[in-house]
Order: C-alpha cells, then sequence, then structure tokens
C-alpha cells in the first residue's frame, strides 16, 4: 500500500474526553473515527486489523466444528417477549413502525433457538455448533473506555447444542482451550486468566477470560495456588477459589476479553426446543454460549502491546509486516531501489506500507512509523546503500541491523512466521 494513497492521518492530540490508551492511540494513528460515545468507524488500518482479528477466530471455531452463518440484527418484539427478556433487559435498543415492533440485537439467543428448533428433531441432528461474528447494539449507559465498551460493536457469538449435560460439559471444555489458542496467536494469552464469574439463574458458575491491564474496568482476584481467578461480583460470597479452595489470591484490574456460558435449557424451553431422544422420549435440548467482543480485543491489544511513541502491533494482527520508508526520495537511486523492494515484497506476500510520502519529514516519517506501530521499519538510504543493504528494526526492539538486500526476503520470512 502506498502511504500518500492511504485513508489516514495521525494526529498531534486527541480529544481531551479520552482517558483510554486505546483510545488516544488509535484515534490519533488514524485506525478508528470516533462518531459518537461508544460508536466508531474502522478506518483501513483499523478494519485490517479487525479482520486479521476475526479470521483468526473463525478458524479456531471451524476448528472445533461451528458452522458459521450470519443472523438479522433486528428482532420482532414477540421473540423477546417469549424469554421475557423485552421489559428486564435494561440495554435494549426499541424500534416502532405503524405494526411492528422490533429490537437491536444485542445477543441472538431470541434468534437462534427458534431457527434451530427448525432443523433439530432428533438425538441424529446433535450436537450442532453454530457461529456467527456479526455487529451487536446495546444502549450502553456507561459506554467509556474508547472499544472497551460501545453502543455498537462487532461480536462473535458461538452457541452449541447438546442431547446431554454431559455433552455439554466436554464441548465446553474444548472451547475454553479453543479461545486460549485465539488469545494466544492475537498475542495476550500470557496476561489472560480463566475467571470465574456468575453464571446467573441457569448455572452455579460461567466463566470469564480477563486480561490483566490498568486500563481494565473489573477486578478480579488471581489464585496463587492454581493460577484461575475469580471477579469480584463471586469472590464477596466465595473466599475460596472454586477450583482448589485456596484462599491465597492477588487483586487485579483487568478487561473482559470472552465470555461462556452453559444455558442448559434457560432458552430452549421457552420455545420449545425439543429433540427425539434414541428411547423415543422427548427431551429438551441443553445449550451454552461464548462469545468475544472483537472490537473489545482490539483496544486490549493496544491496551498491552503500546509505549510511549506508539502501538506495537503483534505481527498476527499488524495492518502490514512492512513499513518501508526511504529517507530521501529525489535522490533517484534511493527511489528506485525502494520502489524494486517494495515490488519484491509484495510478489513475495509480504505486506508493505511503502510511505512514499514527499512532502513529509524524515522525522515526521519516524514519528508516524513508531506511532501505526508495524512490527518491521526498513530504512532505504545513501549510507546503506553504499554498502547494498538496508536498515531494519523491529518496532519492539531498539536494535537495528543492516541487511544485504539480497537477503532481505529471506530474512523478512524468517521473522515473519
Amino acid at each position: 500500500m502506498l502511504q500518500s494513497k492511504l485513508f489516514f492521518e495521525t494526529r498531534k492530540g486527541v480529544p481531551k474526553e479520552e482517558e483510554s490508551k486505546n483510545a488516544k492511540l488509535l484515534i490519533r494513528t488514524g485506525f478508528v473515527d470516533k462518531l459518537s460515545s461508544g460508536i466508531y468507524s474502522f478506518l483501513p488500518l483499523g478494519f485490517r486489523v479487525l479482520k486479521k482479528i476475526e479470521n483468526i477466530i473463525r478458524n479456531e471455531m471451524q476448528e472445533i466444528g461451528g458452522q458459521e452463518l450470519l443472523m438479522p440484527a433486528l428482532h420482532p418484539k414477540e421473540n423477546w417477549q417469549k424469554t421475557n427478556r423485552w421489559e428486564t433487559m435494561d440495554d435494549l435498543f426499541k424500534l416502532k413502525t405503524d405494526s411492528q415492533e422490533f429490537a437491536l440485537g444485542p445477543t441472538h439467543e431470541e434468534v437462534i433457538v427458534p431457527l434451530a428448533k427448525k432443523f433439530i428433531q432428533t438425538y441424529k441432528d446433535l450436537p450442532l455448533y453454530l457461529f456467527q461474528i456479526q455487529t451487536k447494539f446495546r444502549n450502553e449507559k456507561r459506554a467509556k473506555s474508547g472499544l472497551l465498551r460501545g453502543k455498537e460493536f462487532l461480536m462473535k457469538d458461538l452457541y452449541s447444542f447438546h442431547t446431554s449435560e454431559d455433552d455439554l460439559d466436554s464441548y465446553y471444555e474444548i472451547v475454553k482451550r479453543a479461545y486460549f489458542k485465539i488469545f494466544k496467536k492475537v498475542g495476550i494469552a500470557k496476561f489472560t486468566y480463566l475467571t470465574y464469574a456468575s453464571g446467573g439463574s441457569f448455572s452455579k458458575y460461567s466463566h470469564e477470560f480477563q486480561t490483566i491491564t490498568s486500563a481494565g474496568e473489573d477486578i478480579i482476584y488471581i489464585c496463587q495456588n492454581c493460577n484461575l481467578a475469580i471477579n469480584k461480583e463471586i469472590k464477596a460470597e466465595n473466599p475460596y477459589c472454586p477450583n482448589c479452595k485456596s484462599k491465597n489470591f492477588i487483586e487485579k484490574k483487568a478487561i473482559e476479553v470472552g465470555n461462556i456460558f452453559k444455558l442448559k435449557t434457560k432458552f430452549s424451553e421457552p420455545f420449545e426446543l425439543y429433540f427425539t431422544d434414541k428411547d423415543g422420549s422427548k427431551k429438551l435440548v441443553q445449550m451454552g454460549c461464548y462469545g468475544i467482543g472483537l472490537g473489545r480485543l482490539l483496544g486490549t491489544i493496544v491496551e498491552i502491546h503500546s509505549d510511549k511513541d506508539g502501538i506495537i502491533w503483534p505481527k498476527s494482527v499488524a495492518p502490514f509486516m512492512v513499513h518501508l520508508i526511504p529517507l530521501d526520495l529525489k535522490d533517484q537511486k534511493i527511489r528506485k531501489i525502494s520502489e524494486k523492494l517494495y515490488q519484491e515484497l509484495l510478489k513475495n506476500s509480504l505486506e508493505v506500507l511503502y510511505d512514499d510520502r514527499v512532502e513529509k519529514s524524515i522525522g515526521e516519517k519516524f514519528v508516524d512509523c513508531d506511532l501505526i506501530g508495524i512490527p518491521f521499519r526498513i530504512i532505504v538510504s545513501k549510507k546503506t546503500l553504499e554498502k547494498n543493504s538496508i536498515e531494519i528494526k523491529e518496532r519492539k526492539s531498539k536494535i537495528k541491523r543492516l541487511i544485504k538486500i539480497k537477503n532481505l526476503i529471506h530474512y523478512l520470512k524468517e521473522k515473519a512466521l
């Protein structure tokens, strides 16, 4: 991508009302634009990151048997009345036409269950795993912290359907492992803890995945014996670790980046979602649900992977792998070799942002480069070309290396893995 053509602009400052690091950096670097409280546009740089996160999540959901679909965001009032949530869900956006009322979907139990009912008849149709990646709407009264708490956001929700609680329990553990694979791939696994939380009216516990950061809105207590955690909301009721019964905890602030629930028959019952078992008896389908907010995950990555100069994207989700910066585009040799390098990088499937802006000073280019946070910076200059080399530096490191131009592609392919 030619940087002169990229729809973005870095800013020297950000709106005064922004307090969180992720909001400040993502707005300042031109990854997102704030339309209103809790409502953001993802600009090309931010959208590239979002799609990479989406693809990582999609691949892991498919790996555990999930089939992807896409459900409507507009839900008839009648569906929500069946579960008694039309009046009780405080953050529900409601719309009214001349003849009908609707909700803008904050979650999709009221849609997925009647949909599944059309396809599930007997035990042979189970288990079934369906997921989507779709926009959600919640009338969030406390929209703040950039992408961490919004009114409109992209979410992956997986729903599982089972013949028994035992089968639900088994798949629940499979999803836990898949979630940690996702968090490892996006670079936050070592900061993220499986956390016990309230299961509401249908389970003793649910589980959250909480990432330690000073920007977190949640308080969790990490068990020093087994390394699991308890959310503050249940710590008051239970001074012991639900897993190992230890009382030795450390308190931390954290961001919830995912959650999983055993719904059991909470939603299959009101919609009369039954199946015929092997013995001919009718039984309610057991259900689980598993969510990850993509924008929240992106914001969490920025909270963790950043420094005083800007963002430091993990390679797996970076908008580009290489930031190519020629120091003097008026020099014909530098321009020619830089353009040749750009084409060579593209030919070898290495995503590259080529800073071809002639109106920007070297200092401005370096500042923008650190702000944007692409993993590898390549400098082409008279000094490097005297040695038939380029200078390469990783964003997360202070070490600069001279690499022979002929060895660059091999070096990058090894490092980019």
